[in-house]
């Protein structure tokens, strides 16, 4: 396989299973989404996960951190035109 063309289509990101449980429980107001990951740059959530919140979560802070306590406050809808 080609560096590049890799797909994680068969995955299921933690962002996704936190809103299909949500939902699943009735929840339907969301105040924020965070990732937080032990790396050191941000990350934020992948192109899927993005799409997926869309849905739900579009106009929502979207707080991304690690675990040396970098923090980055962003909005759902700026990172739709960011994904990857």
């Amino acid at each position: 396989m080609q560096r590049g063309k890799r797909t994680y289509g068969l995955t299921v990101c933690a962002e996704r299973i936190a809103i299909f449980k949500a939902i699943s429980e009735g929840e339907r107001g969301f105040d924020a989404i965070a990732v937080v990951t032990a790396t050191d740059a941000l990350t934020s959530p992948c192109g899927a996960c993005r799409s997926y919140s869309g849905n739900f979560v579009a106009n929502i802070p979207v707080i991304l951190s690690n675990l040396k306590g970098k923090v980055e406050l962003m909005q759902m809808r700026n990172l739709f035109s960011q994904a990857v």
